[in-house]
């Protein structure tokens, strides 16, 4: 099981950084999604799928996110989603944000990947602690510019 938690402090009002997170910002942060489309219950609702095509090279994958929490105060916003990727992958990841002033905010990072299967379990053994940090950092790095263009 890979784990992570990083945070960073945005010099952006929490109201414009939580917009990012919303489904018709989804492609500012996460470039990689193709597709993003609520099929059960409104998108800041626990219990809300959606179905999420990620493209990686050549390949795309489609799976079902589901929304394990969901809070949205003035001080404070919060959504954990989770999906099984390629029958193999179960992941698990949430954004915090925490208003810090009107104009920063504290942004959390941090969530789980766990391998469901023996293969699953192997992939994530034989890959690189270093690599998977990365693509965390690239995130968190991404969510700040978007958020200062705001």
């Amino acid at each position: 099981m890979i784990k992570w938690k990083e945070e960073t402090i945005i010099e952006a009002n929490i109201e414009k950084v939580w917009s990012l997170f919303k489904d018709k910002n989804i492609h500012k942060i996460m470039d990689k999604v193709e597709e993003h489309v609520l099929i059960e219950k409104q998108e800041n609702e626990v219990g809300a799928k959606h179905r999420q095509s990620y493209r990686e090279g050549k390949r795309v994958e489609t799976y079902i996110v589901k929304t394990l929490a969901y809070e949205d105060l003035p001080e404070k916003k919060h959504k954990k989603v989770s999906f099984v990727l390629g029958k193999a992958f179960e992941i698990t990841f949430s954004f915090t944000l925490n208003k810090m002033d009107d104009h920063h905010t504290k942004f959390i990072y941090e969530g789980q990947n766990k391998g469901v299967n023996f293969v699953g379990r192997a992939m994530l053994k034989l890959g690189s602690e270093k690599s998977n940090n990365k693509v965390v950092q690239e995130f968190m790095e991404k969510v700040e510019r978007e958020a200062l263009k705001l």
